[in-house]
C-alpha cells in the first residue's frame, strides 16, 4: 500500500511538472505579446483564426519564424496549438498562429507591425 501511495505522488508529481513545461511561452508587455525572449510576436492577416493552419511557409517562413512548441504542449486559456505543413507545432492565439520577425534586433522593438499591410502585434 506504501509503495501505491508514493508511486500515485510520483505520478501527480510528474504531471504537473510536465503540465508546466507545456504551457506557451508568451507574456504580455504591457498591450504587446511577447515570447520568453522578449521579443515582439506578430499575426498573419492571411491566417484564419481557428483553421489550426499558418498560411506562413516556405520563404514566407524564413523571414517570420514560427513561436515553436514542444511535442508535450497543449492548449490553455486563449493559447492553442497548431500543426505546420512541415509537421513542426506551433503556438496560437485566440486560434491565430504567433510569429516573431527576424528583423526585431531586440527585445521590445516592433518592426514587424504592418509590414505589408497584413502583419500585426500580437495583442493580449
Amino acid at each position: 500500500m506504501k509503495l501505491l501511495f508514493s508511486s500515485l505522488g510520483l505520478a501527480a508529481a510528474l504531471s504537473f511538472s510536465l503540465g508546466a513545461f507545456a504551457a506557451p511561452p508568451v507574456q504580455a508587455k504591457g498591450d504587446v505579446l511577447t515570447g520568453a525572449n522578449g521579443h515582439t510576436l506578430y499575426t498573419f492577416d492571411k491566417d484564419q483564426a481557428g483553421s489550426g493552419k499558418s498560411a506562413c511557409n516556405g520563404p514566407c517562413a524564413a523571414n517570420w519564424p514560427h513561436l515553436a512548441a514542444d511535442g508535450a504542449a497543449m492548449a490553455e486559456g486563449d493559447y492553442s496549438v497548431i500543426t505546420r505543413d512541415d509537421g513542426a507545432k506551433q503556438w496560437a492565439h485566440k486560434g491565430k498562429p504567433l510569429y516573431f520577425w527576424v528583423k526585431d534586433a531586440k527585445p521590445g522593438d516592433t518592426t514587424g507591425d504592418g509590414f505589408n499591410g497584413v502583419w500585426k502585434i500580437a495583442r493580449p
